[in-house]
């Protein structure tokens, strides 16, 4: 549903600004189209990246409409004066790495060479103040009309990515102390579209941190941000540790069926804690993290006896209490930020 929302307030914001640079452009007399193309490209999730390409469109477009205007004036309505406009332009732009504008200045180019009648220095002029009314009205509209609010759909996601990280704690753990490969392909599938959601996650938190300089939060607002960042960070950190259990080949591990029941048991307390906030307790899970620590120094102990010879080749048990140990740490980091 958020997603859907987000999606009608760019529809809407695009419709607008569509509406607005044609009304101005009839009433002025000035070409419609190409001012519109320039509203509805210039419209971006954010205000400050509405701003940041419209300076880089506005240059480009202005390149594009020059070669127009040359190639015009030199070969007339041809197709050889369409295909130097388009190449001289592409390159032009990507020269001066004005990568953002290289399509629509493109796009003005060619279609600016049907709609030159003569008068090749007031139509370059023309279609410069039309690319400034589209970029200037989609900057506005962004600006005011259904500004964008990305702290409740952050907020969402982040409370989502934390049931699916819980959930993966659970089957990967299980996983490894088992010493099965036979779900590893599913897991690391799972683990590829939750690093996904993450980093989609993260982009938002971008767009959030540039809105801010247009649409301050409140101090409250602003303080439940910085909140739902730390929090996907530490979500992020957690997704790593992870990573690193399942991409280890999984072997026979030492461990007695006791000590296994152990470490399963403490895992899936932890992540019942992260489909469940209610079931979360300080208390309970450093009592869990002890006694993970705890087999953690035993096998520190124990195991590197037998690897005198190769003191960089650390036990399999080891690495697999280490990151677990990590998560637990970055679990309770992630409650102590609220």
């Amino acid at each position: 549903m958020r997603k859907h929302n987000f999606l009608g307030r760019r529809v809407v914001k695009t419709g607008v600004a569509a509406f607005f640079t044609a009304l101005i452009c009839q009433w002025i007399g000035w070409p419609v189209a190409f001012a519109v193309i320039t509203a509805i490209v210039t419209i971006e999730p954010t205000v400050s990246d509405s701003i940041k390409k419209g300076i880089i469109r506005f240059p480009a477009s202005a390149i594009g409409s020059a070669y127009a205007v040359l190639f015009m004036s030199l070969f007339g309505d041809s197709p050889i004066t369409y295909a130097l406009a388009a190449v001289f332009t592409i390159a032009t732009c990507f020269k001066l790495k004005l990568h953002a504008g290289l399509l629509v200045a493109t796009l003005t180019s060619v279609a600016m060479i049907d709609v030159i009648h003569g008068h090749f220095l007031i139509a370059f002029f023309i279609r410069l103040g039309t690319t400034t009314i589209g970029i200037g009205v989609s900057t506005l509209v962004n600006m005011f009309v259904l500004p964008p609010k990305y702290r409740n759909i952050i907020t969402g996601k982040v409370n989502h990515i934390k049931l699916r990280t819980g959930a993966q704690i659970e089957k990967i753990s299980r996983l490894v102390l088992e010493g099965s490969d036979d779900k590893k392909k599913l897991m690391l599938d799972e683990l590829t579209k939750l690093d996904e959601e993450i980093h989609k996650t993260e982009i938002l938190c971008r767009f959030q941190r540039e809105e801010v300089k247009y649409h301050p939060l409140l101090e409250s607002e602003q303080l439940a941000f910085q909140q739902s960042q730390k929090q996907l960070n530490n979500l992020r950190l957690i997704h790593y540790h992870l990573s690193n259990l399942i991409y280890n080949p999984i072997i026979h591990l030492s461990w007695t069926a006791d000590e296994k029941k152990i470490i399963l048991d403490a895992v899936i307390t932890m992540a019942n804690s992260l489909k469940d906030e209610a079931l979360y307790s300080s208390e309970a899970n450093m009592k869990q993290m002890d006694c993970i620590t705890e087999l953690f120094w035993e096998d520190n102990e124990e195991l590197t006896k037998n690897n005198a010879h190769h003191p960089t080749n650390f036990p399999p048990e080891l690495i697999v209490l280490y990151e677990l140990v990590s998560i637990y740490e970055l679990v309770n980091k992630f409650y102590s930020e609220k």
